[in-house]
């Protein structure tokens, strides 16, 4: 089943009855879909930082001079500074080879990522690669399915860069990625290209920050139908030599079929991946667009059934 996945997670989501009144905000798409495949790391920052359950609410306010502070609203007592290094050292303490993503709850003062929470935002900034969505926006079947692919994917960069590896490893997971890249950013695809082929120049600590970067920067871009056309039409041409006439043909026939919304994407990653099966055709078979990690497949799979 490969390695674990360690996913960060607002305990609230859990069910843990951690919130200020005592409740929970348990999120049964996360505890019955997700959770089987991963491992959780629950997190409450208020508990941590020593606020206690049941306890005052708190809420974000702009100080004199623009800064956000986390205030209690009737005590008034100003929890930034312990909430900041608490934070700190938190994030600090997470074993970020392993960590691959982080669920958080919407709307806090702490964990809401668009409300700036003093949490989220520390944890954004400390690892910017990390895939991070709050619990409304995985609501959403495009998001919920793109958060599951990153996480796959960032574990297996994070894997990677754990090890002592080579120019020679980095190229081979380069292009056993490309096909996904180019699902999802042509402009990306095209950088990254370029920073393998011009490695050498660089460190490998810079080398593998940048690279890092750039990879989950192209696999937050949505993949849209024409951006999968255009990785389906590049697998085909890697079959071109292979097949047969009539093969190539009913190749053409299902990608066409697809950019015409005729099938879904899966049929023509289907026919593809049974030829390049049949066939032997090894850049094609080590793919992660056409062969990803089972739980992923299973995942997204059961996923998308909820849309």
């Amino acid at each position: 089943m490969g390695d674990p996945i360690y996913i960060g997670v607002s305990r609230c989501l859990l069910g843990d009855e951690v919130r200020y009144d005592g409740g929970h905000k348990r999120d049964a798409l996360l505890i019955e879909r997700l959770g089987p495949h991963v491992q959780w790391l629950p997190v409450c920052p208020e508990v941590e930082v020593g606020m206690g359950t049941p306890r005052e609410p708190i809420d974000l306010e702009s100080d004199a001079g623009g800064r956000l502070r986390l205030i209690a609203v009737h005590t008034r007592r100003d929890w930034t500074e312990p909430m900041e290094q608490w934070a700190a050292a938190r994030i600090g303490g997470f074993d970020a080879a392993r960590l691959a993503g982080f669920v958080l709850k919407s709307n806090s003062p702490s964990c809401g990522v668009e409300r700036d929470g003093l949490f989220a935002r520390a944890l954004t900034r400390a690892l910017p690669n990390l895939p991070v969505e709050e619990d409304d926006r995985l609501g959403v079947d495009a998001l919920r399915d793109n958060f599951v692919e990153r996480i796959f994917a960032y574990a297996r960069a994070r894997r990677l860069f754990a090890t002592e590896w080579t120019a020679g490893d980095l190229v081979r997971f380069h292009t056993a990625h490309k096909m996904q890249l180019l699902a999802h950013s042509r402009i990306y695809y095209t950088e990254l290209g370029r920073l393998v082929a011009a490695g050498a120049g660089l460190t490998r600590e810079a080398l593998a920050d940048r690279y890092e970067a750039v990879f989950m920067a192209a696999l937050r871009e949505p993949a849209q139908s024409g951006r999968h056309a255009d990785a389906l039409r590049h697998m085909a041409g890697h079959l071109k030599d292979a097949v047969s006439t009539s093969d190539r043909q009913a190749i053409d026939r299902v990608v066409d079929d697809y950019r015409r919304a005729a099938v879904p994407l899966g049929v023509p990653l289907a026919t593809i991946r049974g030829y390049a099966r049949r066939y032997r055709v090894t850049y094609l078979e080590r793919q992660t667009y056409l062969n990803p990690d089972p739980r992923e497949v299973q995942l997204r799979g059961e996923l998308a059934a909820l849309g």
